[in-house]
């Protein structure tokens, strides 16, 4: 991008005054996909306008001759370009309006920046010439700014422009290095995508912001004119589905360009109403707003449950309102191609809350406890520290799969990622820290290979269990007697009470069985013989589930051998003589 994003940032300078420096992206972010557009379009005006005399009468047949002589998925029915309507100053409002409606209907993305009322204001401010005039000398030819490159100017804009709002900068997007290693992650293993010809895959994003997920995706699996990919002669089709108008609009335009179909890319609240309720994808990515409050989706959510129950997105325990990540995680394994029908693989970038949040029995806990119990959960990759734009806290990837081999079923690979990456030369935000391609690639080996190494543990599912549960104590009397009641029950001391995590060793498949036999081993094995009367009430115990990545991580300190020691001392004890002899 070099200095693009910059330059186009800097014709803000024009609306100073005019515009506060919060409205600024009100105008540029949609004048930059206009401009994209009119220079894509710039190839094909003569074609495009004899198709629109031939059908101007037959609209719905226009769509299908505009594709077939182009390639292309949108069209304008009028002759404007931006520079021809620097031509006519006084009938400048008008035109450009007229230019802009002119667009095909499944370009709507002007009107989800409301940028009629934005042309009225400039129109107004006499800035309507210059900022037009500005644009028209931005070069933004696919030839001249390839796809990939057009996708970091939208990005830069974005941020620039959240940063002039206070909001979150990197909410809408995210990290090129983070997406490749997805990417990397859900085409492993997958040879057909890879390599038979003509083979035809689908990918869903639930989150899509700006569509940079699918369109790395795309890069990756079929590649572009600078950058061949694994099978050019695959096919790619893309879904999408974002709540934010601006990145939603970014994203269906960018889309639009390269010829897919608009209709794959829907605007709304994933949680609350899944735009594609009765489809399944190949493959799913996804990087959802984590430590983000779901009220405003709770109603709906709790009425699907209800209403399809087992079929539901979700289950019945549900997370802290205050963080619906775990919700997005349940939608992204919803979403997969079912086991019958060949499998699907997702990737998921969520925070540390989503492996160890909530107490036993909680909704947290309850969701892990039933993601685990379906074997899907097929690794967990914990990512370094600040990755991200708008986060330091750590995160993970999460990927599961729906037809994993046999043999992983009741395993799940960890793979500690923490301390692979490269130093960014310049802050982004809080991103410092870049995954580059030797550590890609190292993570990925380790992903591949499913084998335990120094940067990976092949875990049972087991092992994130554990029961909760309370060790009581009786009371005792002055006379050194346990306290009864009338009918011969102990009475408890409850300001003894131990609250105990007790992992749970062996078969998990009845939980109730696991429970008491854990409990059961705890008071054999490990309670003191002294303790006499104390128990633990197996039936108030619950089971809980969490991944304390540290616990399988965990490097014990190396000891010193003893002779070393000594040594250490007895030189020590040659300098505390030494000393006293002169003080004395």
């Amino acid at each position: 991008m070099s200095n693009l994003g910059p330059f186009i940032w800097g014709i803000a300078d024009q609306l100073r005054g005019d515009y506060k420096p919060h409205e600024y992206g009100d105008v540029i972010l949609p004048m930059t996909i206009l401009r994209r557009l009119d220079c894509v379009l710039e190839d094909h005006r003569e074609d495009l306008a004899g198709l629109v005399r031939a059908f101007a009468d037959k609209p719905e047949l226009l769509s299908a001759q505009v594709k077939r002589k182009t390639g292309l998925s949108f069209y304008n029915t009028t002759p404007w370009t931006l520079q021809t309507l620097l031509g006519d100053p006084a009938g400048l409002e008008a035109n450009f309006k007229q230019y802009v409606d002119g667009f095909s209907d499944n370009l709507d993305v002007f009107e989800r920046f409301k940028f009629g009322d934005q042309i009225a204001r400039m129109a107004e401010k006499d800035l309507l010439f210059i900022i037009i005039e500005k644009f028209a000398r931005v070069d933004l030819h696919p030839n001249k700014v390839p796809n990939a490159e057009m996708g970091d100017l939208y990005e830069y804009l974005i941020r620039t422009f959240n940063e002039s709002t206070n909001e979150s900068p990197g909410e809408y997007f995210t990290p090129r290095d983070a997406i490749r290693l997805m990417v990397d992650l859900v085409f492993a293993g997958d040879d057909d995508a890879l390599s038979v010809p003509g083979t035809v895959r689908s990918i869903y994003d639930p989150t899509a912001g700006t569509g940079g997920m699918l369109s790395i995706a795309e890069e990756h699996l079929i590649g572009t004119p600078e950058h061949p990919g694994l099978n050019p002669d695959a096919q790619l089709r893309m879904y999408g589905q974002e709540r934010n108008d601006q990145s939603y609009a970014v994203c269906k335009s960018d889309l639009l360009i390269k010829g897919h179909d608009p209709s794959n890319i829907q605007l709304g609240d994933t949680l609350a109403d899944d735009r594609f309720p009765a489809q399944t994808f190949d493959y799913c990515l996804s990087n959802p707003p984590y430590g983000d409050d779901w009220k405003k989706s709770q109603s709906a959510v709790t009425a699907e449950i209800k209403a399809l129950g087992a079929a539901a997105r979700f289950i019945e325990a549900t997370p802290p309102i205050s963080d619906g990540q775990l919700l997005f995680l349940q939608h992204l394994i919803h979403k997969l191609r079912p086991k019958k029908y060949g499998g699907g693989r997702g990737a998921i970038v969520l925070n540390a809350a989503s492996t160890y949040g909530g107490n036993a029995g909680a909704g947290p806990s309850e969701i892990r406890r039933h993601l685990i119990s379906l074997g899907i959960v097929d690794s967990i990759i914990a990512l370094p520290t600040n990755m991200f734009y708008n986060t330091e806290l750590a995160t993970y990837i999460w990927i599961v799969d729906t037809n994993r081999p046999k043999d992983r079923e009741y395993t799940i690979l960890l793979i500690d990622a923490r301390n692979l990456f490269t130093r960014m030369r310049k802050k982004l935000g809080d991103k410092v820290h870049l995954i580059d391609e030797e550590n890609r690639s190292r993570i990925v080996k380790a992903y591949v290979d499913y084998e335990s190494s120094n940067i990976s543990r092949i875990v049972p599912t087991s092992a994130f269990h554990y029961v909760s549960a309370k060790l009581k104590f009786p009371e005792v009397g002055d006379d050194g007697e346990i306290k009864r009641r009338g009918t011969g029950k102990v009475v408890e001391d409850k300001g003894r009470a131990i609250d105990l995590k007790l992992p749970i060793h062996g078969d998990i498949s009845d939980m109730e069985i696991a429970i008491h036999r854990t409990v059961d081993d705890f008071m054999e094995n490990e309670v003191d013989p002294r303790f006499d009367g104390c128990w633990i009430d197996a039936t108030q115990a619950k089971v809980g589930c969490e991944i304390a990545f540290e616990q399988f991580f965990f490097q014990p300190e190396s000891y010193r051998e003893e002779a070393e020691i000594m040594e250490d001392l007895k030189i020590a004890q040659t300098e505390l003589i030494d000393l006293i002899e002169r003080m004395s």
